[in-house]
């Protein structure tokens, strides 16, 4: 048939039902999970229920993604059900008493694209038995090639002081073959986890695995007032980030560029590096590209 989840037994379709119950409340960390055989992007349809006034937790997974984005507008796109595509809805600034969650401050608010990678390395270390790395800020690297990207977006709230939600979406691709995958002519080649010779790629246990260690690192940043270094998220993250100590090039938005050693990555998540001119430290939207 078709269109049909079933013509390519490789790619078995996901069950709402089972990921309800594996990850919304009561047995899970999350609110609410909307999963959809096909949409624009997860995370244009997060940032709607943002917009609502949709409460935090809200998760959206899509089989297939018809314009997907990555950072700059970059378009992400994989066959159906041959990846993982799911944003989540956060509210960073307020506060949650149950918790004993205060707001964070927003000048941390550029961690949680650097903890959903994170996240990404420990869920495909855990399930696809993968070593795999970050490229700053969050790109999923397994050897060269990228296996998975984040992009986090700032909803504005609906009077001046509503703090902005974040939608962060996280795509990873999972059992796309050689010919599948995308061409990208000034950055990294492409690759999955099944090319890459991992020991699962079944995507129920990865985007549970994902979600929690989403849910799990989040859980540790708020509780420490949104602190990415008395959270342990900055070591962590330093960890797996393959960038620093390297020799990197970066062209800037404005059509110039700067050489030189990534030194480390400071409490507000930015890149240190040293040039011959001095040192420099530059946020995600000051780079166009990282290499």
């Amino acid at each position: 048939m078709p269109g049909s989840p079933y013509t390519d037994l490789d790619r078995p379709p996901l069950s709402a039902a089972r990921l309800r119950r594996a990850l919304v409340a009561p047995n899970g960390p999350w609110a609410r999970l909307e999963l959809r055989a096909e949409t624009g992007s997860t995370n244009a349809d997060v940032a709607e229920a943002a917009r609502a006034d949709e409460p935090e937790g809200l998760i959206v997974v899509a089989e297939r993604q018809t314009a997907g984005r990555g950072r700059r507008g970059r378009v992400w796109q994989s066959p159906a059900r041959a990846g993982i595509a799911t944003s989540v809805l956060l509210r960073p600034g307020e506060a949650v008493p149950d918790r004993g969650w205060l707001p964070a401050t927003p000048t941390g608010y550029g961690w949680l694209p650097l903890l959903a990678g994170v996240a990404l390395v420990e869920a495909v270390a855990r399930l696809a038995e993968l070593e795999a790395t970050l490229k700053w800020p969050n790109d999923l690297l397994i050897g060269d090639a990228k296996c998975a990207g984040v992009l986090a977006e700032a909803v504005p709230g609906r009077a001046p002081d509503q703090p902005p939600a974040i939608v962060l979406g996280i795509g990873l691709n999972v059992t796309l073959r050689a010919d599948e995958l995308p061409v990208n002519p000034t950055g990294l080649p492409a690759t999955s986890l099944q090319l890459a010779g991992a020991a699962a790629t079944d995507r129920d246990p990865l985007l549970r695995a994902l979600l929690r260690a989403v849910a799990d690192w989040y859980d540790r940043w708020r509780s420490a007032g949104g602190d990415a270094v008395a959270s342990g998220l900055r070591d962590a993250y330093l960890a797996a980030c393959a960038t620093v100590g390297r020799e990197v090039r970066v062209l800037l938005p404005d059509g110039g560029s700067l050489t030189g050693t990534a030194t480390g990555v400071d409490p507000d998540g930015q890149l240190m590096i040293t040039t011959v001119t001095g040192a420099r430290t530059l946020a995600a939207g000051d780079v166009l590209h990282l290499r």
